[in-house]
């Protein structure tokens, strides 16, 4: 029989008796040595966790990912008003023709409309300017997306019940 290396036991103290005994059933479980037992759960988790940092450096490391998150977010948040605006004005350009009362040449129809009524069939007011990001402050995008949908019930391509528009063709 070999005798046991002492350099190289480890000593543990559990929290309490009852944690040992759930630890030891744990093992008697999985049909091992408590101390293999415990070796193997060590050895996994050093091995998921390959890098092993130190606390600091995981600290460290998440404070500097928590500062370039909220920059990302800063810039995010700037870039979407930026892209807001520009659909305003966007709008607010394809909206022109449509605000003239004495308008001449060839007015482009917004093919969102088009596409939604085609797809949905019905559409509430309400939610086709939903649909189209058009807030209620808009009010000169909304009249010129009411002056579309006329035009398109002009053409009896579209008609409304009042409540909502239906794509007819």
């Amino acid at each position: 029989m070999v005798k046991p290396d002492k350099s190289r036991y480890v000593w543990l103290y559990l929290p309490s008796k009852a944690a040992k005994e759930r630890w030891q059933a744990l093992a008697d479980e999985a049909k091992t040595p408590l101390s293999t037992f415990c070796i193997s759960i060590i050895e996994e988790k050093l091995a998921e966790d390959e890098e092993h940092k130190p606390r600091r450096a995981v600290i460290k490391e998440l404070e500097s990912l928590k500062a370039e998150n909220q920059t990302l977010r800063e810039d995010l948040r700037q870039k979407e008003a930026v892209l807001q605006r520009y659909e305003a004005e966007l709008r607010r350009y394809r909206a022109e023709p449509f605000q003239a009362d004495q308008f001449q040449g060839i007015r482009p129809y917004s093919r969102e409309i088009v596409d939604i009524l085609k797809t949905r069939g019905y559409v509430d007011g309400y939610q086709l300017l939903e649909m189209l990001s058009i807030g209620p402050n808009e009010s000169e995008a909304i009249k010129a997306v009411w002056a579309q949908l006329t035009e398109l019930e002009k053409y009896g391509l579209a008609e409304t019940n009042g409540k909502g528009w239906k794509w007819i063709r």
